[in-house]
């Protein structure tokens, strides 16, 4: 079996920039709810069997805790915000597993799910459908791959290599030092993608990098200013790292059978209803009809 971890929160933006609005019975936008349910039953319709969606509940969460510049809600479109419980009940009425982080985020989730479903030898492959470099530090060869579902691109881990210039174990270390913006943390002055990807490629970990520039053994421009960077912030770097590496111990499932789609509950029709999409209710239950026969 294959398994495809679903990245809720990040299709809940992408289908909010990207569909037309949309209201519910109420008159409360519920544009990229529909649009993220009609795109996860499209899955199931394409033969996928067993999947999850982590969702981030809330916007904040530990790692507020370690770096007060850490992302936060502020700045999101409220008609986005308002949608993100609506489309954790209605994934939940489909009938597919969804996993609301709070104290942790979906992507710790999603690496959580990935990392217990990769240890179950009855999956052929993980697919974790999102294009967020973070989630590369979780690819393994060929078997946890990365799946952009908009632009159809599978990333495995030669992929990982050849896009960030390093191995996935080595991402939190490359984000420690290039920064995220996204999540919002800076990284370390003069440490750009490329100089970064040519010294972790050598030495990986952040531990490893020597603090004498003479004695190293591949050639970087700068190499005596990153050196001086990294010696007088290592404390910060392995800071950026932790905010950067994701946690696996997120409480997702027993077993993948648990992640097998057998219909959706009843509660869906209601659900449809109210998001004025009755022929998602028709599409739900001609798939469980034809899953069962």
């Amino acid at each position: 079996m294959n398994v495809f971890l679903i990245d809720g929160t990040y299709e809940l933006y992408r289908h909010f920039y990207a569909v037309p609005s949309a209201t519910d019975v109420d008159g409360r936008e519920v544009g990229a709810v529909r649009g993220v349910i009609r795109s996860v039953l499209s899955m199931l319709e394409d033969d996928v069997t067993h999947l999850g969606v982590a969702t981030d509940h809330v916007i904040e969460s530990f790692r507020n805790q370690l770096w007060s510049g850490y992302k936060t809600g502020e700045g999101i479109d409220p008609a986005l915000f308002a949608q993100f419980h609506p489309l954790e009940e209605a994934l939940e009425a489909l009938g597919v597993v969804v996993w609301p982080m709070t104290d942790l985020e979906a992507d710790d989730a999603l690496a959580s799910a990935a990392a217990r479903a990769s240890d179950d030898l009855r999956v052929e492959q993980v697919f974790i459908c999102t294009p967020d470099k973070d989630l590369a530090q979780c690819v393994i060869g060929q078997r946890v791959v990365q799946f952009d579902r908009r632009a159809g691109a599978l990333r495995d881990a030669d992929g990982v290599l050849a896009k960030f210039g390093v191995p996935p174990a080595s991402i939190p270390d490359y984000l420690a030092l290039v920064g995220d913006a996204a999540d919002g943390f800076p990284g370390l002055r003069g440490w750009g993608a490329k100089s970064t990807a040519l010294v972790l490629a050598r030495y990986l970990h952040l531990e490893a990098i020597p603090d004498d520039a003479a004695t190293w053994d591949v050639e970087v421009r700068g190499a005596r200013r990153l050196v001086a960077e990294l010696a007088a912030h290592r404390d910060l770097a392995a800071r950026f790292r932790d905010l950067a590496t994701l946690r696996t111990e997120a409480p997702v499932f027993e077993t993948v059978d648990d992640l097998a789609w057998i219909g959706s509950r009843p509660t869906f029709f209601e659900v449809c209803a109210r998001l004025n999409t009755p022929e998602l209710f028709t599409r739900a239950k001609v798939l469980a009809g034809r899953r069962a026969s």
